[in-house]
């Protein structure tokens, strides 16, 4: 709250922030103070889906100006190396990454933040689905890495925001026939809204029988499974689900070690892919929400103002709704 505002430097532009999300790794970390390697050893800010107001920009930044309403794409090279000259700058390993420690997020009043990394919002996109593109950029990583295409059959397990982005992706991209797997009743019926063909709710079947129970709904095994979860039966479950010469893609992180029918995949030539995060999304998602062709606004089901930002986050954490989100519009805190 009285943190000074930050100014900005030559490429940067400092940002009135005015929606940011909450995601799981935020709870997360909230919670346990570590994702894997990275642990939080110093007070953190929180947040990475966010979008808000430019109020400066740094005296090298030309495509963007006071006022303008952007979306911040939270992940952000720090040097130019082999995987940013390849397009693939998300494996960057010295990239500076919004709420993943020892970087600060932007659940903020005022941020400062690469201005490259900062897209401007045609009028016709609301603030709100600036902060979704952060969710559905997930999506749109995954489903590219998948090879989704025309007339594809997708089974996505875990209907969480991101099975939920990636079943909204899927369709746009194609897919003939989706379906998606979740322990609750009330996260299936979001998905059927967005866009879900046919739902499971998983009770205690074997993996070998929900992979049965997808076949049957979609009237043959999917070329592609996306695996949102990271619970180790439900990456068996997408592998014994996947068409031969299919592919398996792991979105959801789990434990480090997990138990996997590998050979199953092997020999029937099931490709296992992981995602990091995302690259070049935000052109991509802003053109698809600037054209109505992509619709985010029912994943937003609670809404808190910054004051009561520990109520959003036990939200959250009680898996209640789908998606969580704060606005920090500060109209009484001038910089």
């Amino acid at each position: 709250e009285n943190r000074p505002v930050p100014e900005p430097g030559p490429n940067e532009v400092l940002l009135r922030m005015h929606s940011v999300g909450i995601c799981g790794s935020d709870v997360h970390y909230w919670q346990h103070g570590r994702i894997g390697d990275f642990v939080v050893k110093d007070p953190m800010v929180l947040g990475h889906e966010a979008s808000g107001t430019v109020v400066k920009v740094g005296s090298g930044v030309t495509h963007l100006k006071p006022g303008d309403r952007v979306a911040i794409e939270p992940g952000v090279p720090r040097e130019m190396d082999e995987f940013c000259k390849t397009g693939r700058y998300n494996l960057s390993p010295t990239i500076f990454f919004c709420a993943t420690p020892p970087d600060n997020g932007n659940l903020c009043r005022y941020y400062k933040h690469s201005a490259s990394y900062c897209y401007k919002l045609p009028d016709n996109v609301t603030f709100e689905e600036g902060a979704l593109i952060e969710p559905l950029s997930v999506g749109i990583h995954a489903c590219k890495r998948a090879g989704v295409t025309l007339g594809s059959k997708v089974f996505v397990s875990g209907s969480g925001p991101i099975g939920l982005v990636n079943v909204l992706v899927a369709k746009m991209m194609g897919a003939a026939a989706v379906v998606i797997t979740d322990l609750s009743a009330s996260r299936l019926q979001k998905a059927k809204e967005v866009g879900a063909d046919f739902t499971i709710q998983v009770k205690n079947e074997t993996p070998q029988e929900v992979a049965s129970k997808v076949e049957s709904l979609l009237g043959g095994m999917p070329e592609i499974t996306v695996e949102c979860t990271g619970v180790q039966a439900c990456i068996q479950a997408g592998i014994y689900a996947t068409r031969s010469g299919g592919t398996l893609v792991l979105v959801g992180l789990g434990p480090e070690m997990v138990t996997v029918p590998i050979v199953n995949a092997a020999v029937r030539e099931v490709d296992i892919r992981g995602i990091f995060r995302y690259c070049n999304t935000w052109p991509v998602a802003i053109a698809l929400l600037a054209s109505k062709r992509i619709n985010v606004k029912p994943l937003v089901t609670h809404r808190f103002p910054l004051e009561k930002a520990l109520e959003a986050f036990e939200t959250t954490k009680r898996g209640e709704g789908v998606k969580v989100m704060l606005k920090c519009d500060p109209t009484d805190h001038n910089p």
